[in-house]
């Protein structure tokens, strides 16, 4: 059972839930920059994925994007009696949230894929060691990485290729993101559910869909993974200035004005 957490007190239990989803090697906390401005609108529901935050690793979990949506699926009901919702997710998060309304759109609300995975034309077939570094280098520095993200240099090694505006990232965003990444047993599994797959199910012109890239974007480049063939016809797709692969973070205000504007489509 994967690890959730609402963000509302009872009395906002009225509010339509949304359901945020994270990214290989993150966790839930990675969408604390937007989270109190959602929280206004939204019961909000966080996700810890296999592996990942607060979750621990299932060796029996299947941990492809589409069993990891019916996943969320599972977990969110069993734990809040919540069949339907609106759902956001970054980066593997984003794939996710896409299969599981191309798998069971009655249950989507809305989808907003902040830059989401998956769209591709050709899927990768093996890991390349170059495209873990930010794994192994929070493994690696995971006991002094306290103290160790107040230097500018060690930000720099570890955020300048992921936010053109790394230098004005809190020191909690690169704390909790460097903790999340070092501590993700999850994430070569997660990993391996990817290689040889691209998302290329159909969502239905029903589900009002968002997708949010960032111009900047070295994770998921333009235009090898930012396909837009591969996206739902109706998506309103935008591009974010002096923005990379994490959105919420570079941009917060304008990400959760975003999926408050898909919600109401």
């Amino acid at each position: 059972m994967m690890k959730l957490v609402t963000t509302l007190t009872q009395s906002d239990a009225t509010h339509p839930p949304l359901v945020l989803i994270h990214g290989l090697g993150s966790a839930a906390t990675a969408f604390k920059p937007i989270i109190p401005e959602l929280s206004k609108n939204f019961r909000v529901i966080t996700v810890d994925l296999p592996g990942h935050g607060q979750t621990p690793f299932d060796p029996t979990q299947p941990m492809d994007p589409k069993s990891l949506g019916r996943a969320v699926f599972d977990t969110v009901e069993s734990e809040y009696r919540i069949t339907v919702f609106h759902v956001a997710g970054n980066s593997l998060g984003g794939w996710i949230a896409l299969e599981m309304a191309a798998d069971q759109p009655s249950r989507i609300i809305t989808l907003t894929g902040i830059a989401p995975a998956g769209l591709w034309l050709i899927p990768a077939s093996g890991r390349l060691p170059s495209e873990a570094q930010s794994y192994y280098l929070a493994k690696i520095l995971r006991p002094v990485i306290r103290i160790g993200l107040h230097s500018i240099a060690l930000r720099k090694i570890g955020y300048s290729k992921v936010s053109p505006k790394w230098q004005e990232l809190s020191y909690e965003i690169c704390y909790d993101s460097a903790f999340a990444m070092g501590n993700a047993k999850g994430y070569f599994p997660a990993w391996d559910g990817m290689l040889g797959k691209r998302f290329d199910a159909h969502v239905p012109e029903t589900v009002p869909v968002t997708i949010l890239f960032g111009d900047t974007d070295n994770t998921l480049p333009y235009p090898v993974s930012q396909e837009r063939s591969l996206a739902p016809q109706n998506c309103s797709w935008i591009v974010i200035d002096n923005c990379g692969h994490a959105p919420m973070w570079d941009h917060p205000d304008l990400v959760a004005t975003l999926i408050k504007e898909t919600t109401q489509r």
